[in-house]
């Protein structure tokens, strides 16, 4: 009976040395987190990127971020079309985050009491508990503070996902975005050379799938929650009846074109939430290209296509070497000149007749 007595009471001892110690282990490794500098990002709208180092300077930090969900009715296309959309930070698509391999997110997520509906976000770039999600639902007038370690440096995507039909639904609807881990380093060619970009722009492709009435036109639904289930009929088609760049149809051309010079080196960061696509940059190529989004693996190289699956993003980095219009576009035409999935690039700078020149202008045959 001692015998046992000693056993027991050797065993409650180990698990409580076991116990404290990985208390002390966690505390240990909280309090390393809490003594990191805290830095805090102003996040932008797409397709710009908030300021960022190309090459992290000193240690790993903590990256405070904060968005706000908006609830609103948006025009999607030149005809007038309104669609009611959720949007992180008052866009769509969402702002992307930028941080190093090794930096600390932490987000303060705000679901307005103005809203209607719970939302929540699945980093994809953040390991556990469903990116985050279980630990992000947010009801009308709550809001959550969430911190994730980026260990995988690359292009992600994060989506709202709380639960069930809601899932697509809300993505559908705009709620989506991107993060950019950047190798504490940098970009790397397959040598190991430095890779630096003078510009970055991010485009996030949406597809939106609008029911129609009978004479074929657009509904417009402007009541919360009106016109889910004729939408969520729409979506089972799989057929959209926009896919567009950052929100709307032609929200990247004309005036709110994309720049560039002749000579300088710009990265575009792609992301699709829900479909595959496969970007094209007509009259230019992608020098450097991670089309799969992970900078671990060596950038190929010369693509004049990539393919970039639904739930994930793409990098791509170009120098410009001839000025005129550029654009960029998922190179499924139909979806690009019907359904609105393109954009423009206006470069300027002088033409370089050695790489390509007009010999002779348009004329009658034989003149």
């Amino acid at each position: 009976m001692k015998k046992a007595d000693h056993l027991l009471r050797n065993i409650v001892i180990v698990l409580i040395l076991s116990l404290g110690a990985l208390f002390f282990i966690s505390s240990a490794k909280s309090d390393g987190v809490d003594k990191l500098p805290v830095v805090t990002q102003k996040l932008v709208k797409p397709p710009l990127l908030p300021e960022h180092d190309q090459v992290a300077r000193g240690g790993p930090k903590v990256v405070k971020v904060k968005m706000t969900i908006d609830e609103k009715l948006i025009n999607i296309d030149d005809e007038g079309t309104q669609f009611r959309v959720f949007a992180f930070n008052d866009s769509v698509p969402g702002p992307i985050i930028v941080v190093h391999e090794g930096d600390y997110v932490e987000l303060t997520l705000i679901n307005p009491e103005t809203n209607n509906f719970e939302h929540n976000i699945d980093f994809h770039a953040s390991t556990g508990a469903l990116g985050g999600g279980s630990l992000t639902h947010v009801l009308p007038g709550e809001e959550v503070i969430l911190r994730w370690k980026a260990t995988k440096p690359g292009v992600f995507v994060y989506h709202c996902a709380p639960g069930g039909h809601m899932v697509p639904w809300h993505v559908v609807k705009g709620m989506n975005g991107a993060v950019m881990v950047l190798p504490r380093d940098g970009l790397k060619d397959r040598q190991g050379k430095l890779i630096k970009y003078d510009k970055a722009y991010y485009i996030g492709e949406q597809d939106f799938y609008l029911p129609k009435d009978s004479n074929g036109n657009y509904r417009i639904f402007k009541e919360p929650g009106d016109g889910y289930s004729e939408t969520l009929e729409v979506m089972k088609t799989l057929t959209p009846s926009h896919v567009v760049f950052n929100g709307a149809v032609d929200s990247l051309t004309g005036d709110n074109a994309l720049t560039a010079k002749v000579g300088e080196t710009v990265l575009f960061i792609h992301a699709q939430s829900n479909r595959d696509t496969r970007p094209h940059l007509i009259g230019g190529h992608g020098d450097y290209v991670w089309p799969n989004g992970s900078f671990n693996d060596p950038p190929r190289t010369n693509l004049e296509t990539w393919f970039v699956p639904g739930g994930a993003a793409a990098a791509a980095i170009y120098t410009f070497r001839q000025p005129g219009t550029y654009v960029y576009l998922n190179h499924n035409l139909i979806e690009a000149f019907i359904l609105g999935a393109k954009a423009e690039v206006q470069v300027t700078g002088k033409w370089n007749n050695d790489l390509m020149k007009q010999i002779k202008k348009p004329s009658k045959i034989g003149e």
